[in-house]
């Protein structure tokens, strides 16, 4: 399971550097435009500079609507400043067809300039509170579309988190559904240490957190902090370790 974490600002993004050992994506999001609000070009290509070169940098594109132009032009915006990982909220699409729709014009976008860049359908586990898609539609959203990962987050920062909303043997479907098209699966939505064991089981294999990584546990008034990182990182190894001695002697 790889770990994303996003940092709000250049500054949180040098706090990462400091732990980039702990982390295996940093994530360029603008919090206050929302769940997966887009920042600024020379913000993406400042924090690209910022962490190690090794390290993959992921940029969101917004809560975009069902404008497939205006969402393919901002993904092509996020991959020229230096995203490796291009993530879209298909906030405003309520069906399939509109989310594929969306998501065929950023993928050529993206494609078209950096083939090996990868693109992440991203919906919401709370999408009932919002009239988005639904949560399990967003693997074939991004099979159908030539995506490369379909992601849960949730859109509305209240306080509730991924599992309220979609349960953990309803995620384990999502993420059961996206390998079975060849996809990543990626789990986000105030997650905690408290959860790795669920997310380990289930198969995901990129979790995304800010919040438990911040200073006091609150992703809007905290900060990043570089300790808070590696915690968070050995207690993943931790249950990664449990979970593979518990498959070798089951078999």
């Amino acid at each position: 399971m790889l770990l994303l974490i996003s940092p709000d600002s250049v500054e949180e993004a040098v706090d990462c550097a400091k732990a980039a050992e702990y982390l295996d994506i940093v994530d360029v999001k603008k919090p206050d435009e929302g769940s997966l609000g887009a920042n600024f070009p020379w913000v993406i290509r400042e924090i690209r500079e910022a962490v190690p070169a090794g390290k993959p940098v992921s940029a969101t594109v917004g809560d975009v609507p069902y404008k497939p132009g205006t969402v393919a032009q901002a993904a092509l915006g996020a991959v020229v400043s230096g995203a490796t990982y291009i993530k879209v909220g298909l906030y405003g699409c309520t069906t399939p067809d509109q989310g594929i729709e969306v998501m065929r014009a950023v993928v050529r976008a993206v494609k078209d300039y950096r083939p090996e860049a990868l693109v992440v359908a991203s919906g919401y586990a709370d999408a009932h509170r919002v009239g988005c898609v639904n949560p399990l539609a967003l693997p074939d959203i991004a099979a159908r579309s030539g995506a490369d990962a379909a992601m849960l987050d949730t859109a509305i920062k209240d306080g509730s988190r991924l599992f309220d909303h979609v349960p953990p043997d309803v995620c384990a479907e999502f993420v059961g559904l996206a390998h079975a098209s060849g996809l990543l699966a990626a789990l986000a939505g105030s997650v905690k240490q408290s959860d790795l064991a669920t997310l380990t089981r289930i198969g995901t294999d990129i979790v995304g957190v800010r919040g438990a990584v911040c200073e006091g546990g609150d992703r809007n008034a905290g900060r990043i902090q570089p300790h808070l990182v590696a915690a968070f990182r050995a207690e993943m190894d931790r249950h990664a370790r449990e979970f593979a001695a518990g498959v070798t002697l089951a078999g």
